[in-house]
Parts: C-alpha cells; structure tokens; sequence
C-alpha cells in the first residue's frame, strides 16, 4: 500500500503546524502528522550526538543540513502507522524540493498528493512569533522566538518560496490556503485536499 504524503508550507507563525496537527487528530485513524521542527527539536532534546549538530543550526535560525532532514523525512514516511501523512515545515529550500523530488521519483511506495501553503503577511506571522515569545513563561521560550531569529527565519523562508510555489504548480500540485483568517475555518479548507 503506497503512503500518501502532503506538504505544508508557511511562514513561521503561519500556524501551519497547528493546522495540520488538528486535521490529524480529527482523522486519527487514518492520518498522522508530522513537524519538520518538531522531529528535529525531538533529536535535539534526546541529547544525541546528531542532535547537537542540528541545534547548531536550529538556535541561529539557519537551515539544518539536507542529509539530515531528508533522512528524518524519509523514515518518518516510512515508520508512519498509517497511509496518510502530512508533513510540516519541508520544503524550506530548492535544494530541499529538488532532493525529495528525486526520492518520490525513484519510489513508487509513496505518491505526493499535495502541497499546501498556509499564506499569511509578514505582519501577521510577526505578530503571532512575537506574542508567542512574551506569553510563554519563564525558561519556556523557544530558543528561535526572538525579533532578529524571526527575521532570520522570515529571509530563509521567503527566498526560495516563488520557485517552490512555480515548481509545485507545474505538477499542478500546490493549493494556497489564507492562513489569516479563523482557525476552524483554515482546517476546513485544508481539509477538502486531504480529507481521506
């Protein structure tokens, strides 16, 4: 039974993952989520040798190596319970598009449906990190929450996204969702593209 994968891409604050985690919940049975950051904050936090060189990378706000992202993708993929899977937080880069294309290309278990992106303005998705980073209590701050990390991050994420978006819309495989608006509403549209 071949896996069926969707992306989902946005801005930090773009609530994505939020997004993406109550479509799983809702569809328990037959979809699993999984974050991009979140698998690598994980790694991070185990301790691990690996783990350490990919916070390296994470405090800064820079972009993990594609070696290490990709093998995280990949056995997430293929260890996942079930026959839906939405990831998170990937593609953050051509290089990245462009390497998974070439996996999905050779592997006929898992068919990439659809690539969604939750679209939101710089100041919405500021605003969001920001509030993010003054509610969270003392010690329990992300350590990639501040103003110039957010910027950082913003840059990254904007840079390469008009190629992701063309590359994704000619395999007619991109569908934008407004992220702006209520949170119920955002999941019922992105639920009409993955809905099992």
């Amino acid at each position: 039974m071949s896996k069926k994968l969707f992306l989902i891409i946005g801005a930090p604050g773009s609530g994505k993952t939020t997004d993406a985690s109550l479509i799983a919940q809702k569809y328990s049975d037959s979809i699993v989520h999984y974050s991009t950051g979140d698998m690598l904050r994980e790694e991070v936090s185990s301790g691990s040798e690996l783990g350490a060189t990919i916070e390296s990378y994470i405090s800064r706000g820079a972009l993990v190596p594609l070696d290490i992202i990709i093998d995280t993708i990949i056995s997430a993929i293929n260890n996942a319970p079930v026959d839906t899977v939405l990831i998170d937080g990937y593609p953050r880069s051509v290089e990245q598009m462009r390497a998974l294309d070439e996996i999905l290309a050779n592997n006929s278990d898992i068919e990439l449906v659809s690539v969604i992106e939750v679209r939101v303005s710089e100041q919405v998705a500021k605003e969001r990190i920001l509030g993010r980073a003054s509610e969270a209590k003392e010690g329990e701050a992300r350590s990639d929450d501040s103003i110039e990390v957010f910027y950082d991050r913003m840059k990254i994420y904007i840079e390469p996204l008009s190629e992701i978006q063309e590359f994704y819309t000619s395999k007619n495989l991109l569908h934008v969702v407004n992220g702006e608006r209520e949170i119920n509403e955002i999941v019922e549209d992105m639920e009409k593209f993955i809905k099992p």
